[in-house]
């Protein structure tokens, strides 16, 4: 399977993007400001309007500064909420069939729909930095393990210059980061999340691929039929009784939908299990039949 294609929207500088990169995906960034430090393709664009199409999975991190428990609430207003129109967006990108998953992140106390939680501690980084995950796939988030002697690294949303103690180097090796100055860091998704995330997603996007292979092959093979050959149709597909069901071998739901049928050379319906190759016999003594007949000229 070739990697599967991500969009990363409000990427940044690229924290988010480099875990979705490392668990097996080809991934782009969109920001709407430029961005010199992403390390992968990138589109100067507006997260709203960018075209979504041609990628499987779009993931987004809109401004969490409206929700931000650093925020004080008076000024939480003067911040916008591109939460709910990326939702929606994405939502649409779904329902006509563009994309098959999406990813948006945020802080606590951001108005997501079931989300997961993913803490720095119990992943062993050197920050705490919980963040919510919500998507239209089934995820796992991380229980919280505080459990360290030293307290988590500070890397907060602020100045460089103004009131931090955290050496720059101290604090990329907190957050699993390596190429960021330091306004970029505090704004950063650590790669370890979202390569969490992205091995979820590979499985999902495996079971994709797989479910859409089999739809065009059942398309492919189905037959043309009229009403009063589905009803023999139908029964042909019922499970059947042959000599190799005593030993169990065959046991197991048949493949009907998108496979042709196959008999032993005897003569008896073969069945394939749901998960396997045909069988070439339909019973051990078959089996035994089938090779004393091939060897029969070779030991005369």
């Amino acid at each position: 399977m070739s990697r599967p294609r991500l969009l990363d929207l409000f990427c940044r500088a690229g924290g988010a993007s480099a875990g979705y990169h490392a668990a097996g995906f080809d991934v782009t960034g969109v920001d709407i400001n430029p961005q010199p430090h992403y390390p992968f393709p990138f589109i100067q664009a507006d997260a709203l309007t960018v075209d979504l199409s041609g990628y499987d999975v779009v993931t987004g991190s809109p401004p969490c500064q409206k929700f931000s428990r650093a925020t004080p609430h008076a000024r939480r207003d003067n911040h916008p909420d591109l939460l709910d129109p990326i939702r929606q967006r994405l939502c649409e990108a779904l329902a006509r069939g563009e994309i098959w998953g999406y990813v948006i992140e945020n802080v606590p106390g951001a108005p997501m729909r079931d989300p997961i939680t993913i803490c720095g501690e119990t992943l062993r980084l050197g920050v705490r930095r919980h963040r919510l995950f919500e998507s239209n796939l089934p995820l796992h988030g991380t229980p919280c393990h505080h459990d360290r002697s030293t307290p988590a690294v500070p890397v907060y949303g602020r100045p460089r210059w103004q009131d931090s103690p955290v050496p720059s180097d101290v604090a990329r090796e907190a957050m699993g980061i390596d190429w960021m100055p330091w306004t970029d860091l505090t704004q950063a998704i650590p790669p370890a999340y979202t390569a969490w995330i992205g091995v979820q997603l590979i499985g999902h996007a495996r079971m994709h691929v797989t479910q859409a292979a089999r739809a065009l092959v059942t398309q492919a093979a189905q037959p043309r039929v009229t009403q009063a050959s589905r009803t023999e149709t139908s029964h042909a597909l019922e499970p059947q009784t042959s000599p190799g069901d005593a030993t169990g071998e065959l046991d197991g739901p048949e493949l009907t939908s998108c496979v042709t049928a196959r008999t032993c050379h005897c003569g008896a319906a073969l069945r394939r299990p749901a998960t396997g190759r045909w069988p070439r016999h339909c019973s051990q003594a078959c089996r035994q039949a089938a090779y004393r007949s091939r060897t029969k000229g070779t030991a005369a």
